[in-house]
């Protein structure tokens, strides 16, 4: 097993086993991350969630292969007094924990600012006991692109200066107070200034991560099935669910933003050269996306539509989209940035980490996941008759 041979990190020193406290363990990335770090390391987990069933397979008596090498805490960190104690007993803390759903920015932008910034417990006993920091931040933070600002027919709109964002260079522009979708946004740019300022002034190790759109099987969930029936999910389980349903993909505002997406299989390699590389990854924010998987919401769909079909063996629907207008589908109050498109200088230089899977092979693997776990459960929930 790859956990019994020692491990050597970039620099070539050998990595010694660590103790590692993990927020948000139960969700999408952290379950990824702990499959990551009990198949290929020697390194303990501390698993800290209110939910657990993305990681049941990871908790099971029988698992023997790292049996003792994972523990499951069942906590909520605002109200639990245990949490400064796990992160005493720990060399590293990464945390995940987060609201970060933007259908939840609009309808629940005081639950999204509390837990996202006021519920900063993590990063003061951090660095009140001299421990490590992994934060998850979000790509968000970078909010709209200078070239949005530029006139329709500007060139500059062309020019990567204007719209590659940039993790020491890039300014964060936000919407007005009135658009309380970039209350998640500002609620993560200022826990970022916050263990920035840790680190300045009282020395603590930290690197922060700004994910961008990782996507892999486990991400959120499917309304009704595993999750609330009234929920609304990030885009790739809303087209999931709609692909399931045999219903059409809905466009906000006609789907025009442009994102980029990376395989979470991809993202998970940098997040672990992060943990066992913390002399180049101290200090450091890194963006952690793929810039060759750019599309718009548009050309997303269309793309997971023929994926859809190919995967399911069902033909596609006649029209598989629709237009709504981001009033309709999110309230009142969103507001969207234009392009995410990282630059990775940075994350290569450091830790000359960078992405593999293309779009249409993590499509095609996230895919299969979805219609192999969810369509006979869809199928049945359709098929019941509803009471008047």
């Amino acid at each position: 097993m790859a956990a019994s041979t020692v491990r050597i990190n970039l620099d070539g020193k050998p990595i010694n086993p660590l103790t590692i406290l993990m927020i948000g363990a139960g969700g999408f990335i952290g379950s990824h991350l702990c499959e990551k770090i009990l198949q290929e390391t020697p390194h303990k987990i501390l698993a800290l969630d209110v939910y657990s069933d993305k990681i049941k397979h990871l908790l099971e008596p029988d698992s023997l292969e790292w049996a003792g090498r994972i523990q499951f805490h069942r906590i909520n960190i605002k109200h639990d007094s245990r949490l400064e104690g796990l992160i005493k007993m720990s060399d590293l803390t990464i945390n995940l924990a987060a609201i970060c759903t933007p259908a939840d920015y609009n309808t629940r932008p005081l639950d999204t600012i509390y837990s996202n910034f006021i519920d900063a417990l993590p990063v003061k006993y951090c660095s009140e006991n001299a421990k490590r920091l992994i934060h998850f931040s979000t790509c968000e933070v970078y909010g709209k692109t200078i070239g949005s600002f530029l006139p329709k027919d500007s060139p500059l709109r062309q020019d990567p200066a204007y719209y590659v964002l940039k993790e020491d260079t890039s300014p964060c522009i936000f919407g007005s107070i009135e658009k309380q979708r970039w209350s998640y946004a500002c609620a993560k740019q200022l826990i970022e200034r916050l263990i920035y300022a840790e680190g300045a002034e009282n020395g603590l190790e930290f690197t922060i991560v700004r994910p961008f759109n990782w996507i892999g099987p486990r991400m959120d969930f499917i309304p009704g099935i595993d999750g609330p029936s009234e929920g609304v999910p990030r885009v790739l389980a809303c087209f999931s669910n709609a692909l399931l349903r045999r219903e059409q993909l809905k466009l906000v505002d006609g789907g025009e933003s442009q994102r980029t997406f990376v395989y979470i299989k991809d993202a998970i390699e940098a997040v672990l050269l992060m943990i066992e590389n913390p002399d180049r990854a101290n200090g450091h924010i890194f963006n952690v996306g793929n810039p060759n998987n750019e599309v718009t919401v548009r050309q997303l769909a269309e793309m997971m539509t023929a994926v859809y079909a190919n995967v399911s063996g069902e033909p596609a629907l006649e029209e598989p989209t629709v237009d709504v207008s981001s009033k309709e589908f999110y309230g009142e109050g969103y507001d969207d940035s234009d392009k995410r498109i990282p630059d990775m200088t940075i994350i290569n230089k450091q830790l000359g980490w960078n992405p593999k899977t293309s779009l249409w092979d993590l499509l095609d693997s996230t895919l299969t996941y979805q219609h192999k776990t969810y369509a006979e459960a869809v199928k049945k929930a359709i098929s019941k008759p509803t009471t008047s």
